[in-house]
């Protein structure tokens, strides 16, 4: 939970006639300076602005990450790692899950940086079915910023704007289901960053809309190690207002830029995320048959990696060091999961499909990630195409 002060963003309904501003949370009206008998409180997530007035404003927020539903083989537990902040008014509650053992991982990283980044007015509340997992993460942070708690529902129906980020979307239909079903969502806002169908996010968001709330697309790009230094890149779409009031989280707190589609439909956010990660499911295609063809040729995968980290630098060879330094077999748990980058292919050759165009890279690519499915299991990640690859050359899966 945390309060953060910023100037009063764009498309903030004002009224110049007012001698205060407020703004009123889910639970409660709290006005900020004096208020004049003429002016009646405005409905949550008004502010009411002058010219004398502050030009700073406080907002209670709540922040849902998850993934997995069981994370049984990475830690030997069946329950997610589930954390909760509660928050006061100029708050943020967090809830967000874990996989492996303590470890940051690309969810964990967005967190972290939410709560460090920002000026924390009260302890952060975290849950966890798992109690003892709660404590481990709480013992990260400074005595006093965090308090762990067994009550998600208190958390998220105080929130005016809440982020989810899910494994898939089926989990993330039934997370919004939940929340429908016991939270009263009128004048909240809902950020969904997670990489689902463009339809399933149309669906969400109707849902939501239809009872009285706001929406914003916002998937994020970035691998875990840049989650955790805030320099994910977020796209977002929707009513300008709305995605107005998420942006503030995003450049300068979890991400490093912005690709700002406001006030335009939700799907293209989608698209784009969808899109942009075939870019990524390619890159490792190629890279990893040109590391093949290195080896079996003759001219040794050092020449490849030097080639690439000279003419291709960043992504490229970062993954090209991945790769060759066994980490897609040695790896405990993922970073990317071969089960998301499958969800991710299939969305996208759906897309595809759906408009007569078709994906022969990825085509590829997505047969590749069947092989490492195949041989490691929930463990595999996008990196172990190499040993797919590998392997139909006549090699041996790992490079050791």
């Amino acid at each position: 939970m945390f309060s953060r002060k910023r100037p009063a963003p764009i498309g903030y309904k004002c009224r110049r006639d007012s001698l205060s501003w407020f703004l009123t949370t889910s639970e409660d009206r709290t006005n900020l300076e004096t208020q004049t008998p003429s002016h009646d409180l405005k409905p949550r997530n008004t502010i009411c602005l002058t010219q004398n007035a502050p030009t700073t404003l406080n907002i209670t927020y709540t922040l849902v990450f998850h993934t997995y539903p069981k994370v049984s083989d990475y830690n030997g537990s069946d329950a997610p790692v589930d954390w909760l902040g509660e928050h006061g008014p100029g708050s943020c509650s967090i809830l967000t899950t874990l996989i492996g053992h303590g470890q940051l991982t690309w969810l964990q990283g967005m967190a972290k940086n939410v709560v460090e980044k920002a000026d924390l007015a009260h302890p952060v509340l975290l849950y966890n079915r798992t109690k003892e997992r709660s404590v481990e993460f709480s013992s990260q942070f400074p005595t006093g910023t965090t308090e762990i708690v067994d009550s998600i529902a208190a958390g998220a129906a105080k929130a005016d704007i809440i982020f989810t980020i899910l494994a898939k979307d089926d989990v993330v239909e039934a997370v919004a289901d939940e929340i429908l079903k016991s939270v009263d969502v009128k004048g909240k806002l809902f950020v969904e960053c997670s990489t689902i169908h463009p339809d399933t996010t149309v669906r969400v968001a109707k849902a939501f809309h239809d009872r009285g709330a706001e929406f914003v697309a916002a998937p994020v790009f970035g691998a875990p190690a840049m989650a955790e230094v805030g320099q994910l890149v977020g796209v977002l779409a929707g009513p300008g207002p709305s995605v107005q009031k998420a942006r503030q989280f995003f450049k300068g707190v979890m991400a490093k830029a912005e690709i700002d589609m406001s006030d335009q439909p939700y799907e293209k956010a989608l698209q784009l995320k969808l899109i942009g990660n075939t870019f990524i499911l390619n890159m490792v295609e190629q890279l990893s048959e040109g590391l093949v063809l290195a080896e079996k040729s003759g001219l040794g995968t050092q020449y490849v990696h030097q080639f690439v980290e000279n003419i291709l630098p960043g992504p490229y060879a970062a993954y090209s060091s991945r790769i060759l330094s066994g980490a897609y077999h040695r790896m405990s748990y993922p970073l990317f999961p071969v089960d998301l980058a499958k969800k991710d292919a299939r969305h996208a050759l759906s897309l595809a499909e759906a408009c007569g165009a078709r994906m022969r890279n990825l085509e590829v690519a997505n047969a590749h990630l069947d092989q490492v499915k195949e041989h490691d299991g929930q463990k595999g990640d996008i990196a172990g195409i190499y040993g797919a690859v590998r392997k139909e050359s006549g090699l041996k899966y790992e490079n050791n």
